[in-house]
């Protein structure tokens, strides 16, 4: 079989190659996130989500409910903290992410590009359409300027996907 059309972003469902650069791109909470891949209709289905952020940035502390997570650093360093563990994961780590365990990570190098792969354990992973909703469509597929971030539309949205904010992001990096 070969591809005949490259698409911006693929399925799980169908066959396809998302190559360097190409997604759908969204700014979201002041970094860039792509879908490479959503997750469809397939309940044990997977996406992913390539994100490039700035130095200091980080989400708050927060866990997934139904999904399981693995962080791939594309590029730069990332300081996670899961349970009572903290992991410096450099380009190339790849770090586990358990359905259930509460976790935040921090950009420490100038930028970082990670890709995250979500996937479902009682029903299709909803974290490229999180992405969706809170993050705006752009053709710009370079990191935002910083605007303003409200954390009580960034819970109520994390909780409509299967996720729950349970503290603040990291503390600002000196």
């Amino acid at each position: 079989m070969s591809i005949t059309q490259q698409p911006s972003t693929v399925t799980i469902d169908q066959l396809g190659e998302i190559a360097d650069g190409d997604g759908a791109h969204h700014h979201f909470l002041n970094h860039l996130a792509t879908v490479k891949v959503g997750a469809g209709e397939s309940v044990s289905g997977m996406n992913a989500v390539e994100f490039t952020a700035p130095r200091g940035f980080g989400p708050p502390l927060h866990v997934h409910r139904e999904e399981d997570e693995l962080m791939y650093v594309i590029d730069g360093r990332v300081r996670l903290e899961f349970g009572d563990e903290t992991v410096y994961a450099e380009r190339g780590s790849v770090v586990s992410l358990p359905c259930g365990i509460p976790h935040t990570f921090q950009v420490e190098s100038e930028t970082a590009r990670m890709l995250t792969v979500a996937a479902g354990r009682r029903s299709a992973p909803s974290f490229d359409r999180f992405v969706a909703t809170l993050g705006d469509p752009t053709e710009d597929a370079r990191i935002p300027e910083p605007g303003p971030i409200d954390p009580g539309h960034v819970a109520a949205v994390c909780a409509d996907h299967g996720m729950e904010v349970l503290g603040p992001p990291p503390a600002p990096l000196d």
